[in-house]
């Protein structure tokens, strides 16, 4: 892994999560175990003077707990590269499978926040938690936004992670 600004692969992270199969986002449960979910909308930029990962979680999700509870996540971000592994975790909930086991995820542990990066991706993100932000409804003022995500009411919570490392793993 070598260290990168957060912006050096900032085209590529952002062609993958929107028109690629997502990105990786990790966290620990309350045992310690990993657990990865696969995310389609991410942020990155400059907030409070601090580059920022920005990612977007139902309450319901079980990695909701995860990143509440580790207080940190990773980004992990495979450039073209393990469709199949992101369906699996898109379809799956860490509450019922062990998806490192099951789709035998290797890993490389964190070096500035005590989380795994997963190996076989081009790009990750170690990130700390420094704040939260629940989404209200009156706080969408795109009725079309509203309507199209959040029919059931179920609103995302924001998590700003202050990027800590930013690496680029070779193959």
């Amino acid at each position: 892994m070598t260290e990168i600004t957060p912006w050096k692969r900032f085209d590529e992270v952002q062609e993958q999560v929107l028109h690629g199969d997502g990105a990786f986002l990790v966290a620990l449960d309350r045992n310690g175990r990993p657990n990865a979910m696969t995310i389609g909308w991410l942020e990155l930029g400059t907030v409070w003077g601090r580059p920022v990962c920005l990612v977007l979680v139902r309450p319901s999700r079980y990695t909701h707990g995860c990143i509440e509870h580790s207080g940190a996540f990773t980004v992990n971000v495979p450039r073209g590269a393990m469709a199949e592994e992101l369906a699996f975790c898109g379809s799956r909930s860490g509450r019922d499978t062990d998806k490192f086991a099951e789709l035998g995820l290797q890993t490389m542990p964190g070096k500035k926040v005590p989380l795994p990066v997963l190996a076989g991706c081009t790009v990750a993100y170690e990130c700390r938690v420094v704040a939260q932000a629940t989404l209200l409804p009156e706080g969408i003022r795109d009725a079309g936004i509203r309507a199209k995500y959040y029919p059931r009411g179920d609103f995302h919570t924001l998590f700003f992670g202050e990027i800590a490392a930013a690496w680029e793993i070779a193959p």
